[in-house]
């Protein structure tokens, strides 16, 4: 180790010692002294002083305690993202504090009074005036096939956040609802042939994704199996965990009772959501991911301001496959 440290190091620094301290513990005195270039001063900004809307950290994980609606509790892997404003004229954040800050409250059973509590708290810590935590997971569902009576776990992917700007809260619901969408142009060029040329055809079926974002507003608990029923309940041709022969034959009747095309469906999740008085602003997007073209069908609906945004993310289409 001494012939590789003398090759590095340079000589003016020939005494500096080259072993782990396992025996030092600094003390207040020293943490005092040692540098923070993150809280020095703006003549240390690179680049142009200004606002920063939003900087702090992504995707740390750690297992949160969710309450289930039927009274049950589930541990689930969280990626967490927490984030900031950043005044001009300060030079960063110690982004730690955000993860310190959450720590604190990560071993009580999640509720959005939690998430406000963690968000208090590392947004007077950095001295900020807006910030915003992020939580995704997979949740785990039970589901039975449509005739077998087979049962297998279904999963969702969520994300629940809270933003805070200026000072005004609100709390955010994202799910991704997985189905299948017969297309009922297809449907009907494939019965036109069986009645006037005895010809066999079938209509083209796609694995299809929403992405459905909400406002949660008043007191009531909106569950993450509520929010899973009002999409079954807007489009109950739901993809399935297992199968065997006559659930097979049940979902091709299920899709040929529901063919739908993306305007449909973004208009079936409205209708539903636009129903239920915990549900504020929404976003639907929806993508078909079409087995006739070599493209998707989308679409997207907004209702209220929340979502309501003259630009998207260019990628944001190509997030919505789900491969299994």
């Amino acid at each position: 180790m001494a012939d590789i440290t003398a090759s590095i190091i340079p000589k003016k620094y020939a005494d500096l010692k080259n072993s782990y301290p396992t025996d030092f513990s600094p003390d207040k005195t020293y943490l005092k002294t040692m540098p923070d270039l993150q809280n020095g001063p703006s003549s240390l900004i690179r680049g142009e002083n200004c606002l920063i809307q939003h900087v702090g950290i992504s995707n740390f994980r750690l297992p949160i305690t969710y309450q289930l609606r039927d009274g049950g509790e589930q541990s689930l892997e969280t990626s967490v993202t927490g984030t900031v404003s950043l005044a001009a004229d300060k030079k960063g954040i110690n982004m730690s504090r955000i993860m310190r800050s959450f720590y604190n409250y990560a071993q009580r059973h999640f509720s959005f009074e939690v998430i406000a509590a963690a968000l208090s708290e590392y947004k007077n810590d950095l001295n900020s005036f807006d910030a915003r935590i992020q939580m995704r997971i997979s949740f785990p569902v039970k589901v039975k096939s449509l005739r077998s009576g087979l049962e297998g776990y279904q999963y969702y992917d969520f994300s629940l956040e809270m933003v805070d700007v200026d000072g005004a809260r609100k709390k955010i619901l994202h799910m991704d609802y997985v189905y299948s969408s017969t297309c009922p142009c297809s449907l009907e060029l494939s019965e036109h042939a069986r009645q006037t040329r005895n010809q066999l055809a079938t209509p083209h079926s796609q694995r299809s994704v929403a992405r459905i974002s909400i406002v949660l507003v008043g007191q009531d608990t909106l569950w993450f199996e509520d929010l899973i029923d009002l999409c079954r309940a807007s489009i109950p041709s739901e993809t399935q965990v297992m199968v065997k022969r006559e659930d097979e034959q049940a979902f091709a009747e299920l899709n040929a009772a529901n063919p739908i095309f993306v305007e449909d469906a973004v208009r079936l999740f409205c209708e539903t959501l636009s129903q239920d008085n915990r549900i504020g602003d929404f976003r639907i997007i929806a993508s078909h991911q079409e087995s006739l073209h070599s493209h998707d069908a989308v679409s997207i609906l907004t209702h209220g301001p929340t979502f309501n945004q003259g630009s998207i993310d260019p990628k944001m289409f190509s997030t919505l496959i789900h491969t299994g």
